[in-house]
């Protein structure tokens, strides 16, 4: 197989890629090669009714003739067109004088390379491109980081070359471009600020007027990547159609951040971007002004958040990409998370799907239980843990990924076809597909329960001790289907704060479920923290990741807290902590909804795994 793609292994949002660089990245892909596992052979059946064949229902995938022998989805037929030699170009940036660099004076450019398939004369095509940090970068051979990662003139391993073998054939242009500071492009390295918004739009703008283009762009990318096509949305080019952000953050404080709980990769996360992308050039005499303020804001947020320490400037507003999306942009986006993903977690996929939705934006949604990986790669997904999604593989690996994008792109870029419906497909942590009109679904009720009816242990929660408690089992399977809340009446010790780690068992089975975090000077939840008067009483309005999960009858439900988890820091509070009281001022929400066995909702996926040679 390829190697993995700078895209996928050096990402903002990976713990493990900003401490390591390239060593870990590096080992996985000689592993991978290899394994050369082959996941099986062609599958042929015959079509319930005539369709062309992106048109076939994900119920009836399983009768393409899809080769199933390589470790990502491929299209069941390869298209009418060559691919040309890639061309270089270089797109000059109108910058606003707020984003005007300081140092070594030069003209901003990005770098762009692209791919075009070899089609008749006059024959206008549409443009997909990825754009992100990770061309050219790493250590620069440095002792024990290793060379940099290739330029953007080769396809990278995560989406490039996956478009490059599947998509150009078949009429579509592949833009690769690197982030302003990376790369050959030029300007400081403003990392998901409005310079470097205002870079990816630019290039947008510059692919829509080329004489080859009919003027339809597409952006898909993973982590930052993804990120990247919510950049490119704030302030939309007309040429930007449609957006497929895989597990790209809304926001960069919404990325660290959840209900003030601080992950750990916050504090350093600006300052080595700029060390993985300095190249001892003149490049590097360049300065953003928010290189000057970025690496503080994580600490002052973290330490001083109830005095104004995450506003005393607007680097975290300015990377709040959501908000301009929601009110500028009218393409359509198709959101792509992994439930288990502790990178950039799914809280960002939902409910901005409806939010989207809400806004007159088409939007369509998949969401399985891996982590931060693509759709389609079951030898990632095959290496998860008990209660980290171990328990939905094989299925969670949709190898008809391709033939889904391909019906997308096909509409939205092409115009050929009908409208695609907007829904959400998503996947239970036993394993099961079922397809919603929006999720949380429409259909959703709340079982509210008090916690005067839990065993409970503990009741004092700080780095030292803990509490959890139980809840009496059902009579009948519970299906979760939302973000669970846990309502949650504290007391603050003698300190100006304190936190809450909470993770939801089947206490049956011992088997995680999900968890949720808060910081008490954020106990309303969102972005505004408030003071805290130690020794006053508080209900904490905390709210668990996204959950899809069933539980079956008789089994009973258990929470622990604690005071951080997983890779969260602790509070500032950390040694003195929370009393919590479970009673009856304390509540867990649950959102159910009832799917029996023979619902319309449930369907089985592309089973790749009972193929032949499996």
């Amino acid at each position: 197989m390829q190697e993995e793609s700078s895209a996928d292994t050096f990402r903002d949002d990976s713990k493990i890629a900003l401490q390591t660089l390239l060593v870990s990245s590096l080992v996985l892909a000689v592993v991978f090669l290899i394994l050369g596992i082959n996941f099986g052979e062609m599958r042929s059946y015959e079509l319930e009714q005539d369709y062309e064949w992106w048109e076939v229902p994900i119920n009836q995938r399983d009768t393409l003739n899809l080769n199933l022998s390589g470790n990502r989805s491929v299209l069941p037929e390869v298209g009418p067109y060559g691919v040309l030699d890639y061309s270089t170009n270089f797109v000059e940036v109108e910058l606003p004088l707020s984003e005007q660099d300081a140092g070594y004076p030069k003209q901003a450019v990005m770098h762009v390379a692209l791919w075009l398939p070899d089609v008749p004369e006059g024959v206008k095509v549409p443009v997909i491109m990825t754009i992100h940090p990770y061309y050219d970068f790493g250590g620069e051979g440095a002792p024990g980081i290793g060379a940099d990662s290739n330029p953007n003139t080769i396809p990278d391993g995560g989406v490039g070359l996956w478009l490059y073998e599947n998509f150009i054939s078949h009429g579509y242009a592949l833009a690769q471009s690197s982030t302003f500071g990376t790369g050959e492009s030029t300007h400081c390295q403003d990392v998901k600020g409005l310079g470097e918004q205002t870079g990816i739009q630019a290039v947008v703008d510059w692919l829509g007027v080329q004489e080859w283009s009919n003027g339809n762009v597409g952006l898909m990318g993973k982590s930052y990547a993804g990120t990247t096509n919510w950049e490119a949305a704030q302030q939309p080019s007309e040429h930007l159609k449609t957006i497929v952000p895989i597990s790209g953050s809304i926001g960069v404080q919404e990325m660290f951040y959840r209900n003030g709980s601080s992950e750990a990769r916050a504090m350093g996360y600006d300052a080595a971007y700029q060390a993985a992308t300095s190249d001892l050039g003149t490049d590097d005499m360049r300065l953003c002004t928010d290189d000057m303020i970025g690496p503080l804001n994580p600490f002052s947020t973290w330490g001083w958040a109830e005095f104004g320490g995450a506003e005393w400037n607007d680097y975290w507003e300015e990377r709040r990409h959501l908000p301009d999306v929601l009110e500028n942009y009218r393409g359509s986006v198709y959101l792509v998370w992994g439930l288990q993903d502790w990178n950039v977690d799914p809280y960002h996929a939902y409910p901005t799907y409806q939010a989207l939705r809400d806004a007159g934006i088409n939007a369509r949604a998949i969401s399985g239980q891996w982590a931060h990986n693509y759709p389609d790669q079951p030898i990632q997904h095959g290496t998860l843990e008990s209660g980290y999604g171990a328990e939905a593989y094989p299925e969670m690996s949709r190898m008809d990924w391709a033939v889904e994008l391909y019906g997308w792109f096909h509409y939205y870029l092409k115009g050929i076809g009908d409208e695609p419906e907007p829904y959400v497909t998503i996947q239970t942590n036993q394993g099961q597909w079922h397809l919603e009109e929006t999720w949380p679904p429409s259909d959703m009720s709340w079982q509210m329960i008090t916690l005067d009816q839990a065993e409970s242990e503990g009741n004092v929660v700080n780095a030292q001790s803990s509490a959890s408690f139980i809840i009496p089992a059902a009579s009948e399977e519970l299906h979760i289907s939302g973000l669970p809340t846990l309502h949650l009446s504290v007391r603050a010790r003698t300190c100006n704060g304190g936190q809450i780690f909470a993770t939801m068992y089947d206490d049956t089975d011992n088997l995680r479920l999900g968890h949720a975090t808060m910081d008490l000077r954020y106990r309303d939840g969102g972005y505004d923290a408030k003071p805290v008067i130690p020794l006053q009483a508080y209900t904490m309005l905390m709210e668990f990741n996204p959950m899809d999960v069933v539980i079956p009858a008789g089994h009973k439900i258990r929470i622990e807290l604690s005071e951080s988890g997983e890779d969260y820091l602790p509070s500032s509070c950390a040694a003195i902590g929370l009393n919590v009281m479970i009673d009856d001022s304390s509540t867990l929400g649950l959102p159910l909804i009832d799917r029996p066995a023979n619902h319309e909702s449930w369907f089985d996926p592309l089973p790749w795994w009972e193929t032949e040679d499996s």
